[in-house]
C-alpha cells in the first residue's frame, strides 16, 4: 500500500494512492468515532508510553499529555541520544518518535478504514516530509524513525513541495503560460515554510524555500493563553497540569474560529474568562508579521514584493494553523485576491506526499537545499580558522537521484581539522549566520605516518610542505542529506563525517 504520511506537531495525517485518487486515511479514536488524523501526542502509563488515541485516554484518566514532540526534531543541537521528559520518564527522542509511528503503523491496519484493504503481512510504502528548513540531523532521524517503526520509506520531501503537488492537482487551471509560479505558504503547528515553485504542466522546480523552525500554531495557542492570564489576573497560579489543560484547551477554541467570531470562552484553572477575538488578534499579528518578514527574500524583483503583475498564480495556503482567519486576513490586505487557501488545508501535504509515491501520477519535483552547507577549517599553520561555503542553500537536489560535488588539492599541512556546519544565510563577511547547525567534524591525516590509530585531537597542525591528491567529496541524497567525504586519491584511504553527537 502506497501512502503520503505527513508527521505533524499536532496532528498526523495519512493519504492513500488509490488509482489516481489521494483520500485522506480515517481512524477510528478512542470512543469509536471516526476522525482524519491521528494525534502526535505521547502520554506515560506506569514505565512505558501511549501514542495517539490512548495518549488522550490515559490524558483523561490524570496522566500528562506531551504534545508537540516533533518540535524537539529541529533542535540544533539534535543528535542519536537526545532525550526528552514524558512525565518524569527521560525517553530518547528518535526512540519516542519511532515508538508513535508503530503505533500509526498498527492503527492504520487495526484501526483505520484502509485496515480491511491491506493484506497479511503487505508492507506500508510511504513517501514522508519534513519542513523545507530542516537540517541534516533532523531529516536523518525522521528517515530512521519511519523504517524502525516499519514503514519502507520511498521518498522524503519537503512540506512546502508536497503542498505544491496537491495546489497543481487540485488548480491545474490556476497555472497558465503567463503565469507559471505558485508560492506555497505553509504554516503548521510548529513551524513555518514558505516555497517559491515554478509549475510546468506535471513538473515542478523549487526555485527557493525558506522556514522558521519554531513557529507555528503552538505559538498562537501560548498567545490566547497568555490573553486569558491577562483577563483573569496574574495572581492565578497553574500546576504543570492545569497549564497544559489550558493550551489543550486554546487550540480547540483556535481550531474553532471562524470570520464571525467575536469571543471566545475558557477556563484557566477553575476560574472562566471570556477572551475577545479582537484582543486575541491583536496580540497574534506580530506572529503572522513575521512569517511575512520570512519569505521576503522569496518576493525579490516581484513588483517590489507585491504580486500585481508577476508571474505567480498565488499564494497557496496550506498547513493547520493557517486555518485561523486571521491568517488568510492579513495575507489579503498584503497580496489581494491571489491568496487561495487549500479546502484541505492540514491535509495538503499528505495529499501532496501520496502523488509523489503514486508510480504512475507523472509528477516530477526538482527541489533546493534551504540551508547553506560549509566548513571551517584550519589555516596559517593552525593560527587562524577560515570558512569555506561549500554547498549553497540553492543548490539543486533530487527525490531521485544523488547530487555529488567533489574538488581536488594537495594539501600543505599535515592534518586537516574538517568542522561541517549547516546554515541559513551568509553575512557580509561570508560567514555564516543565523540559523547555525553543527554537522559533523573529520581529523584527516595528510601525513600518512599518522595513519596509525592515534588520536589526531592533540596533534599540532604544522605546515610540512605538499601533501598527497585529496579529493572532498560532498553528495547530497534524494532525501536532502548531505555525506562528506575526504579521500587520499594515491592510496585510497579515506574518511566520512558524521552527524553531529
Amino acid at each position: 500500500m502506497q501512502l503520503g504520511i505527513d508527521l505533524g506537531t499536532t496532528r498526523t495525517i495519512v493519504a492513500l494512492v488509490d488509482r489516481g485518487n489521494y483520500p485522506v486515511v480515517s481512524f477510528a479514536d478512542a470512543d469509536g468515532d471516526t476522525v482524519d488524523h491521528f494525534p502526535s501526542v505521547v502520554a506515560r502509563r506506569g514505565d512505558g508510553l501511549v501514542y495517539g488515541f490512548e495518549a488522550e485516554r490515559a490524558a483523561a484518566e490524570g496522566a500528562l499529555l506531551v504534545r508537540s514532540f516533533k518540535r524537539e526534531l529541529a533542535s540544533g543541537s539534535i543528535a542519536g541520544g537526545t532525550t526528552i521528559d514524558v512525565d518524569g520518564l527521560q525517553v530518547r527522542l528518535v526512540d519516542l518518535v519511532s515508538g508513535f509511528l508503530a503505533a500509526l503503523a498498527d492503527a492504520l491496519r487495526t484501526a483505520s478504514n484502509v485496515a480491511t484493504l491491506l493484506a497479511d503481512g503487505e508492507p506500508l510504502e510511504a513517501v514522508v516530509a519534513v519542513p523545507a528548513h530542516a537540517h541534516s540531523a533532523q531529516r536523518f532521524l525522521t528517515l530512521e524513525a519511519f523504517r524502525t517503526a516499519g514503514f519502507s520509506v520511498l521518498g522524503l520531501l519537503n512540506e512546502p513541495s508536497a503542498a505544491g503537488f496537491e495546489f497543481t492537482h487540485r488548480q491545474p487551471r490556476s497555472v497558465n503560460s503567463r503565469r507559471t509560479r505558485v508560492l506555497v505558504y505553509d504554516l503548521g503547528g510548529g513551524t513555518f515554510d514558505a516555497s517559491l515553485v515554478r509549475v510546468d504542466d506535471l513538473t515542478h522546480e523549487v526555485l527557493d524555500s525558506v522556514g522558521v523552525n519554531r513557529l507555528g500554531g503552538d505559538d498562537f495557542d501560548e498567545v490566547l493563553a497568555a490573553c486569558a492570564r491577562t483577563e483573569v489576573g496574574s495572581h492565578v497560579e497553574l500546576t504543570e497540569r492545569e497549564r497544559a489543560a489550558l493550551l489543550d484547551e486554546c487550540r480547540v477554541a483556535k481550531e474553532n474560529l471562524s470570520p464571525q467570531s467575536k469571543r471566545i470562552a475558557l477556563e484557566v484553572g477553575h476560574a472562566p474568562v471570556v477572551v475577545g477575538v479582537d484582543a486575541f488578534y491583536a496580540a497574534a499579528t506580530p506572529l503572522v508579521e513575521a512569517t511575512l518578514t520570512a519569505l521576503e527574500p522569496l518576493l525579490d524583483g516581484l513588483d517590489d514584493g507585491q504580486l500585481t503583475a508577476a508571474e505567480v498564480a498565488g499564494v497557496y495556503l496550506v498547513g493547520g494553523a493557517s486555518g485561523l482567519p486571521l491568517v488568510a486576513r492579513v495575507l489579503r490586505e498584503r497580496f489581494g485576491r491571489r491568496v487561495h487557501r487549500s479546502p484541505y488545508p492540514a491535509a495538503s501535504t499528505a495529499i501532496g506526499l501520496a502523488i509523489a509515491a503514486d508510480r504512475t501520477s507523472g509528477f516530477h519535483l526538482t527541489d533546493r537545499l534551504s540551508r547553506g552547507f560549509g566548513v571551517f577549517r584550519e589555516w596559517d599553520a593552525g593560527a587562524q580558522l577560515a570558512f569555506d561555503a561549500i554547498l549553497d542553500r540553492d543548490q539543486r537536489t533530487s527525490p531521485d537521484a544523488d547530487v555529488v560535488v567533489t574538488r581536488r588539492y594537495r594539501p600543505v599541512h599535515n592534518v586537516g581539522a574538517f568542522r561541517f556546519v549547516e546554515y541559513s544565510r551568509l553575512g557580509a563577511t561570508g560567514q555564516p549566520t543565523g540559523d547555525v547547525v553543527p554537522f559533523g567534524e573529520v581529523l584527516f591525516p595528510y601525513d600518512r605516518a599518522l595513519r596509525d590509530g592515534r588520536d589526531l585531537g592533540g596533534v599540532p597542525v604544522e605546515r610540512v610542505g605538499e601533501g598527497p591528491l585529496v579529493e572532498e567529496s560532498y553528495t547530497i541524497d534524494r532525501h536532502g542529506i548531505v555525506t562528506a567525504r575526504i579521500t587520499d586519491l594515491e592510496d585510497g584511504f579515506s574518511l566520512s563525517s558524521r552527524l553531529a553527537g
